[in-house]
């Protein structure tokens, strides 16, 4: 066993020292992180793509059930890890624990160089082109809009996580309600004639276009495990952020599918692809062009309150990778006032910025998928891992239906990582080449840490 491991087993926090993360975070904060991070841009954009691949409301609806219940799952397998290891790092500490600090160290550089910083400038992308179309913004302007949203969050959580809990509550209030008002609208307006005419088709079954489909999918519920990058600043982590992995994954996913229910109440299948706004096209289908202001403003709260919670909780892990001395020992110190990891959020911000003008919103979504599937099929074994190797460590949450819960989720995030290589071999060869950079990144961090 690990000396990390034997440590875990301490009530102790791992971030002992003179000045320690603020534990500030409770059940509800870790809801409002889950639901919060992954309710952004996606569920207004994605079902278009998923309506040209799947030409029948079965299947469209079918494929969102299937990334939820993935979600559901996953969130369930990382809820043991996160009892088991509250400290803060969430998925970088579950790996260090399961593989080592290499495996963990891969991780965490690509989460920084391409899965948090590259989801955060993803939603900063979105927010750019949605302020263009209320504010009337030339696209030179969506992209300083899209670096000042990213700068301004990154400054409003280094003054402590209290402002950044108390922005993620409210912007995740605003965007449910903001959503269950749409859903209620399209709902009262609708047709359950236009949903039954298309809910199934007489097209052969093709598997690829499933993949694709899922791909697209999962990226709408990218974010589930993030809130674990803040356990080390929960007040109860062992009870509450089990507890708000496993709802909080699930109210996004009932959200997901009454949204597409909602869409197809109104619009066909070939309609609904036909268009690359999901939401105002359905809007405006049944209440005029008008109404997708309102569409346009809700999706502005829904990145925000999504690009807040990922700028939150990413600086997390390079702190626990610092302390770990296998990053800039620089990133672990906290300011002491305000006990957040200034430098981590400084670095965060920096390169999501870059990242914003690197790549068209659907290459940022494609490399982001790719490489975090493949850790989060890793970390999701590492469930199987630790019971073989730390059976006697202390777990107050553990994943029902083992081992098949986990299973299942590792064999789809294995099948994921391969339909993404096939179908977009370029993007895949991107993602992987950013993950192998830091093999020598990490012997060198080795070989002057040993100096």
């Amino acid at each position: 066993m690990s000396d990390s491991v034997i440590a875990q087993k301490s009530p102790v926090p791992a971030e002992q020292g003179p000045v320690s993360l603020a534990r500030e975070l409770t059940f509800s904060d870790g809801v409002a992180l889950v639901v919060g991070i992954v309710i952004g841009s996606g569920i207004f954009l994605v079902p278009a793509g998923v309506a040209q691949q799947l030409h029948s409301v079965s299947a469209g609806l079918s494929i969102w059930i299937v990334g939820g219940v993935l979600s559901f799952f996953g969130a369930l397998s990382i809820a043991e890890l996160a009892s088991a290891f509250p400290g803060a790092g969430g998925l970088y500490v579950y790996l260090r624990e399961a593989y080592g600090r290499g495996t963990a160290f891969v991780y965490g550089w690509a989460l920084l160089s391409m899965i948090q910083s590259g989801s955060i400038a993803t939603l900063a992308v979105a927010f750019g082109l949605y302020s263009g179309q209320v504010f009337g913004l030339t696209p030179a302007r969506q992209k300083m809009a899209s670096i000042a949203c990213i700068a301004a969050l990154t400054l409003l959580n280094s003054f402590g996580v209290r402002h950044g809990k108390y922005t993620q509550n409210v912007a995740t209030v605003c965007k449910t309600g903001g959503l269950i008002l749409l859903i209620g609208l399209l709902v009262a307006r609708g047709h359950w004639g236009t949903l039954q005419a298309h809910f199934v088709t007489s097209e052969p079954f093709h598997l690829l276009p499933y993949g694709v489909a899922l791909v697209a999918v999962l990226w709408a519920y990218e974010g589930w495990h993030c809130v674990s990058f803040a356990a080390g600043e929960f007040k109860n982590t062992n009870r509450d952020l089990p507890r708000a992995l496993a709802w909080g994954s699930f109210v996004v996913a009932a959200i997901y599918v009454l949204a597409n229910i909602a869409y197809y109440l109104v619009l066909s299948p070939l309609q609904l692809q036909n268009s690359d706004r999901a939401a105002a096209a359905a809007v405006s289908s049944v209440y005029g062009a008008g109404a997708t202001i309102f569409i346009s403003l809700v999706i502005l709260i829904s990145i925000l309150g999504a690009t807040n919670g990922m700028v939150l909780t990413g600086a997390r892990v390079y702190y626990a990778m610092a302390q770990d001395k296998v990053f800039f020992p620089q990133f672990q110190k906290l300011h002491s006032r305000y006990r957040t990891p200034v430098l981590a959020l400084t670095l965060q911000g920096i390169w999501a910025s870059v990242l914003t003008l690197a790549g068209s919103f659907q290459e940022l979504f494609t490399y982001v998928i790719f490489t975090a599937w493949i850790f989060y099929g890793l970390t999701v074994a590492a469930v199987i891992v630790m019971r073989k190797k730390a059976p006697a460590i202390l777990r107050s949450f553990r994943v029902p239906a083992y081992p098949w819960v986990p299973l299942l989720f590792v064999v789809a995030a294995l099948g994921i990582a391969l339909s993404t290589m096939v179908n977009n071999p370029s993007h895949a060869a991107m993602g992987l080449g950013l993950v192998l950079l830091g093999l020598p990144i990490y012997l060198l961090f080795n070989f002057f840490n040993r100096r």
